[in-house]
């Protein structure tokens, strides 16, 4: 790679005025600045980006990590979060934690040794709040926060989205209702079950029956295996689930038992993940729309950058029901 000393000797001139010309800091006479970018352009010289966050005290770049880049949820908001940086003239360092605290914590370090602008954290655990209090670089939390802390979030109204799957799936006559959880210490996943059962409660239903899985297919497939192998009269006849990737796995596991989806069984996801539209038969879920939970994420952070002594802001994002063949007949 070449040197800003080399292109000052390609061009005859000296480090001082390749330097003014490469970064408008002095006029420099048209005859010198041709021969300088000449010169740069044929050494295909790239300015060091280190020495030039050393002198502007800034980077353009963003630190973005979240917990698993294989769920479609994550990395969509990861590509509505990188499209806004872009779009603003920053660069997006992506990591992934594998929802690892200690991972996560490492990562965290990196980035602020790359003396990151500002960083986005998604899914932080609830044991995490002291690494935000350490740090001394703006940042917002996505999806999970610590319930002590005062920090930008952006995130959407889980119980309001449990609410409104159990509401539906009441509407349409089911009444043995079950839910297929996250992990219980994750408080996401206990505010979508709360709304759930806040809205049987209302409508003088059962309470729903819950079993606990990871956020994968896999442990979907398993949970709802075991909600549905028991005899006929107490087996549900609705699965709400946490996410979509869950739903998609209790979808095979429906199709496993002989079960006909959604005559016998209604399956409601969350998230609302492109996938969803394409499984057979396309997945209701309750929608949060995350390439503009993304952008959202970006301008939140963006704007902390900008005014980092403002108050700190709070996004919760109404999400909505889409619905399709998995929980009524005619679509």
């Amino acid at each position: 790679m070449a040197t800003i000393k080399q292109v000052a000797q390609e061009a005859g001139v000296s480090f001082t005025t390749v330097s003014h010309v490469l970064n408008n800091t002095r006029p420099v006479s048209a005859e010198a600045r041709e021969r300088v970018l000449a010169a740069a352009e044929r050494l295909q010289y790239v300015p060091s980006a280190l020495a030039r966050s050393m002198k502007s005290r800034t980077t353009g770049t963003i630190g973005l990590i979240i917990p698993n880049n294989t769920n479609p949820y994550f990395s969509e908001v990861a590509r509505g979060i990188e499209d806004s940086c872009y779009a603003a003239g920053y660069s997006v360092i992506l990591c992934n934690s594998d929802d690892d605290p200690a991972k996560q914590r490492d990562y965290v370090n990196v980035l602020l040794s790359k003396r990151c602008d500002g960083l986005i954290l998604a899914a932080l655990s609830q044991t995490d709040g002291e690494l935000l209090r350490k740090m001394k670089v703006p940042a917002v939390l996505l999806d999970r926060a610590p319930k002590d802390m005062v920090i930008d979030v952006v995130g959407v109204d889980n119980e309001g989205g449990g609410a409104l799957a159990a509401t539906h799936l009441l509407a349409q006559g089911r009444r043995r209702i079950a839910c297929i959880a996250g992990p219980a210490d994750i408080a996401i996943s206990t505010q979508r079950i709360d709304g759930v059962q806040r809205v049987l409660a209302a409508a003088g239903a059962a309470p729903a029956a819950c079993r606990h899985a990871d956020f994968t297919s896999a442990g979907g497939y398993q949970a709802a295996q075991a909600l549905l192998r028991q005899p006929a009269a107490s087996r549900p006849d609705a699965l709400f689930c946490c996410n979509d990737l869950m739903a998609i796995g209790a979808l095979r596991a429906a199709a496993e038992s002989g079960l006909r989806v959604p005559q016998e069984l209604a399956v409601v996801g969350f998230d609302d993940i492109d996938l969803a539209s394409f499984v057979h038969p396309p997945l209701t879920s309750v929608a949060q729309n995350t390439r503009e939970m993304g952008r959202i994420t970006a301008q939140c952070l963006l704007a902390r950058i900008a005014e980092p002594h403002m108050a700190p802001q709070r996004r919760i994002i109404a999400p909505e029901l889409h619905v399709r063949g998995t929980s009524v007949l005619s679509c």
